[in-house]
């Protein structure tokens, strides 16, 4: 039986408008690839949305799950002041492998 791959990705909330809650943390695929699993969720790839890439299984929420930028800038309107989390358990290697700080 195989591993299941896991990647840092930037998550954020859509589901009460274009600028939600976002972080960034480690997400697992399902074999398909269709699927990402989260803090206990599963959100389903969609082929088109208005500014959302996934679905919330749960519930039917919006999401934006994508690979994070090496420049940080990963929000789709940059305009936001709200702040981008980054789970604990992958703050060093995120900013290690993603964004190439070295201290």
């Amino acid at each position: 039986m195989s591993k299941p791959k896991t990647r840092i990705m930037y998550i954020e909330d859509k589901s009460e408008g274009l600028n939600g809650p976002a972080r960034i943390g480690r997400v697992t695929f399902s074999k398909s690839g269709r699927s990402v699993h989260y803090g206990g969720r599963t959100f389903s790839k969609v082929g088109s949305g208005y500014k959302f890439n996934h679905v919330a299984d749960d519930n039917g929420d919006h999401f934006w799950i994508s690979g994070p930028r090496k420049d940080g800038q990963d929000r789709l309107y940059p305009q936001s002041s709200m702040p981008i989390e980054i789970d604990a358990e992958v703050a060093e290697e995120y900013w290690r492998e993603i964004r190439g700080r070295k201290d």
